[in-house]
């Protein structure tokens, strides 16, 4: 398959396309520095461009089989939450999303698998108390990004998967991640190396096409999710 990732440079990203060039397919990795990544071999094409500019992502999208978003900020989230980012709009996620699917409906592109959060959108109201204090004192920007991103991709029309990881480290790890539509999660961290793994998966297969899917490090019991009260 011919594959676009857009913010192929972040953790995820890389593993991402890592993981399609090892099962062959064809990839365009897309960010603002993507030709850092043009000595990784296999079916690799590396183009610089902006996610949030409609004409570049235009480009990229033209010809490719699916997309893969795996946009963020990589700052510092304590530092984006004082001062606001430096490097990249606060609206990345959701601003580069829609240029995508305005992209894809042009040029007949059905498959999108998007990396979001854990946390937002079907998992609002699972996630531990501790991550709830978290996501409002430090990432409320960023998360109200991400619940617009989510709203963006669920009223595209395409045959798109919502990707929920937990908190992401980069531990090494040789398998796939716990996966769970019911939003249940068996820890509160999981590799990126996993997540690009089945960010793959949900290229290649289309069980998961139509769901949110939540991503966790396999554990020994489940982690209690702890519901917020009614807003409303």
């Amino acid at each position: 398959m011919k594959v676009l990732v857009v913010g192929a440079t972040g953790g995820s990203g890389r593993a991402a396309v890592g993981e399609l060039l090892a099962r062959g397919h064809e990839v365009t990795a897309f960010s603002r520095h993507a030709r850092v990544l043009s000595g990784a071999g296999g079916h690799l094409r590396a183009i610089d461009g902006d996610a949030t500019d409609p004409a570049d992502v235009d480009r990229v999208v033209r010809g490719q089989d699916a997309v893969v978003v795996t946009l963020g900020i990589s700052e510092n989230p304590l530092r984006v939450r004082l001062f606001g980012s430096v490097d990249t709009p606060m609206d990345v996620r959701s601003r580069g999303t829609r240029a995508v699917i305005s992209a894809m409906r042009r040029h007949g592109v059905r498959r999108l698998v998007v990396q979001t959060s854990y946390g937002v959108g079907e998992t609002r109201e699972m996630l531990p108390l501790g991550q709830r204090l978290v996501f409002r004192l430090l990432l409320q920007p960023q998360i109200a990004d991400t619940e617009r991103q989510e709203r963006e991709v669920r009223e595209s029309g395409l045959d798109w998967v919502l990707v929920q990881p937990v908190n992401l480290t980069d531990h090494p790890h040789p398998g796939l991640p716990f996966v769970s539509t019911s939003g249940e999660i068996r820890s509160l961290k999981v590799p990126r190396a996993c997540v690009g793994r089945f960010l793959v998966r949900a290229v290649e297969e289309s069980g998961y096409v139509g769901r949110s899917v939540a991503l966790s490090s396999p554990a020994a019991r489940p982690v209690a999710a702890q519901r917020a009260a009614p807003t409303s």
